[in-house]
């Protein structure tokens, strides 16, 4: 244990270090003081994952949690129909709008099978988000587990020549990418709204945090190409500097249970989700998406 706060008992303890970090003794579900907040504020800035377990939350709880961090993301799919009909809520599950598992081979399926791939969320946006808070309702026996990914260690990692070539490069992200390495038809399924929301967008390829001026490297799956390089030169070094990013050293595994709620910084940290009996067991998640600096909320509901 590495903090106890003596007041509210709060216990902070490491995963990793500087990685990964859980947070007992607070209950999301009420309305926390600004202790509390600095608390959390603290542990995401330096941990990039927190976790919170034994959580009961209304979606509004959760909204609220995450409001207090910024401005929201509406969902990209948010004028689908949905097993959870909040434009705040991305419903990450295999259970449809009829509360039944949905087949395999849906649409929605399809285009979810994209979160297995390492990425960031909404990396795909002009200002990208800042944090992913995920909370779990159902859970599989096994499998279905997410993978946390820090790109400041994967950073770090590189050789000095390598970081020199690679930290004013820049890189084209696009959710239509991305969904298609798995076989989605972005093209033939997205909405119209979807497609103006998803248009490309121009990264860094590598990130400096304001606050603890850490660097880190900042790609995944939507990162389709670097701007300036032949295409196989491009894809060999994303996909290089991906295969470094996610060696075991820089990944810790969470195995759900009921309850869980994770908080992450996109800004830095890489994530996936695994496979599992997604036509036998049911997994039912929701996540709300905080915004980047600068982030307009009324601006992205109105698209």
């Amino acid at each position: 244990m590495v903090g106890l706060d003596e007041d509210e008992m709060v216990k902070i303890t490491p995963v990793q270090k500087n990685f990964v970090t859980m947070i007992e003794d607070i209950d999301l579900s009420c309305t926390l003081n600004r202790h509390d907040l600095e608390i959390i504020t603290n542990a995401f800035e330096t941990f990039g994952v927190v976790i919170f377990q034994s959580q009961s939350i209304s979606i509004e709880q959760q909204i609220a949690f995450s409001r207090r961090f910024g401005p929201l993301e509406p969902s990209v799919r948010r004028h689908r129909k949905r097993a959870i009909n909040n434009v705040y809520i991305s419903d990450i599950s295999n259970v449809g709008p009829d509360g039944t598992i949905m087949d395999e081979a849906s649409e929605a399926m399809s285009y979810n099978r994209g979160n297995q791939l390492w990425h960031s969320d909404s990396s795909f946006k002009k200002i990208p988000s800042k944090a992913s808070l995920l909370y779990a309702l159902e859970t599989p026996p096994s499998g279905g587990e997410t993978e946390f990914c820090d790109m400041r260690a994967a950073w770090d990692s590189l050789e000095s020549q390598i970081q020199i070539k690679i930290e004013n490069l820049t890189v084209e992200h696009s959710l239509a990418y991305s969904r298609g390495i798995m076989g989605y038809n972005a093209e033939k399924h997205f909405s119209k709204a979807e497609k103006i929301e998803a248009s490309p967008v121009l990264q860094p390829l590598v990130r400096e945090s304001d606050i603890s001026g850490r660097k880190s490297l900042y790609l995944g799956s939507h990162a389709s190409q670097i701007m300036g390089m032949k295409e196989k030169e491009s894809r060999t070094l994303l996909d290089t500097l991906l295969t470094h990013a996610s060696q075991k050293q820089f990944v810790h595994v969470h195995a759900w249970s009921p309850g869980d709620l994770i908080m992450w910084d996109n800004r830095c940290i890489n994530h996936r989700g695994r496979p599992w009996s997604s036509q036998k067991y049911r997994r039912v998640m929701r996540r709300t998406t905080v915004g980047g600096e600068g982030f307009d909320e009324e601006a992205a509901l109105a698209i």
